[in-house]
């Protein structure tokens, strides 16, 4: 059982944790409040991508992932999370709210992932050629239909053609787009710079890393040379790696969160078996080609994220805003918690 804390220690706990979940380009779009032993996830819009997501299906689908790793976080302090995602139609930035009043031992599993939430990061590049572990794809699957959304497995060499000509399609348009442009070059800063949120040189490779098929990922160096260096044994072409698209049977806010948390479960599935994944949103940020993927590829549901998985020696580093930064009352001022 994990250790008995006053109520605002486990606030602090949990929202620590929880900023270390994947946002789009880190925008990291959350802010928490907090009364008695229940914590409240709202969407920051400001932090919203106007261009690339107006709808706010990304932002989301983020905050989705925030609040699996609340969950997690609350289960690993031995407490039973009790949610409701989007609990008041008024409220549309209100994302969820989490009470927790019984108590349990964790799973080891549970353990397990989140052992895994500060170590795991979004990949940005091709892997290692070699397989999956037995039964991860199988594991993944089964993960996702807890949280609502259905992950579906492109293995095949011929059947990854499909969702990387359409990355290829989406990126040539986003290329040509100066606005979406202008708005990834916002979130990445340049080296050395002292902020702790967008996208970090640390974070993806100096080089395009090319694949067979090609899943290009967005250019946040934008040419000037920033990123890691390459391996020294890295070969021209890496491995694509297994490519997954996941769903929701429907496509309104609640299931977009509830992606989210199937993301994050995942991630973290994955990252316990040393897997690491890369995430492809640019097909799915144009109208047009996102209908494509859903009626080509998705078999109707809708498509939220692509993916691809595979082994890769991992040296990116990413940033996070100090939970201070996230936590505030309705109207912006500090919020009181009762350690009672």
């Amino acid at each position: 059982m994990g250790e008995l804390l006053t109520t605002g220690e486990t606030i602090r706990r949990v929202v620590a944790e929880a900023v270390w979940a994947p946002s789009v380009h880190n925008t990291q779009p959350w802010r928490f409040t907090a009364a008695g032993p229940e914590i409240s996830l709202h969407a920051d819009d400001g932090r919203q991508l106007p261009v690339s997501d107006p709808d706010g299906r990304e932002m989301m689908i983020s905050c989705g992932a925030a609040l699996f790793t609340a969950r997690l976080a609350l289960r690993s302090l031995g407490w039973i999370p009790e949610t409701s995602v989007m609990p008041d139609p008024g409220r549309p930035l209100l994302v969820a709210r989490v009470r927790w009043q019984r108590r349990a031992a964790p799973a080891e599993f549970e353990q397990r992932l989140f052992g895994q939430v500060r170590q795991r990061r979004t990949h940005r590049g091709g892997f290692d050629p070699v397989p999956l572990p037995p039964n991860l794809l199988a594991v993944l699957r089964q993960g996702a239909t807890k949280d609502g959304a259905m992950l579906r497995v492109v293995a095949d060499d011929e059947r990854r053609a499909a969702p990387a000509a359409d990355i290829q399609r989406a990126e040539r348009a986003l290329e040509l787009d100066s606005a979406r442009a202008q708005e990834v070059a916002r979130w990445a800063p340049p080296p050395g710079s002292a902020r702790n949120d967008g996208v970090p040189p640390t974070s993806y490779p100096a080089r395009a890393e090319h694949t067979e098929p090609s899943f290009p990922g967005r250019d946040f160096a934008h040419g000037r040379g920033w990123g890691l260096p390459p391996l020294s044994t890295t070969p021209p072409y890496r491995a694509a790696g297994v490519v997954g698209l996941l769903t929701t049977a429907e496509d309104r806010p609640a299931d977009w969160v509830n992606a989210g948390q199937a993301l994050q479960r995942i991630l973290l599935t994955a990252s316990t078996c040393g897997i690491a994944a890369a995430l492809h949103t640019q097909p799915l940020e144009l109208g047009w080609l996102r209908e494509s993927v859903r009626t080509q590829l998705a078999d109707g549901a809708h498509p939220q994220v692509v993916l691809r998985f595979g082994a890769v020696v991992q040296a990116a580093a990413s940033v996070r805003r100090p939970p201070e930064e996230v936590w505030s009352g309705a109207g912006g001022e500090d919020i009181s918690i009762d350690d009672g």
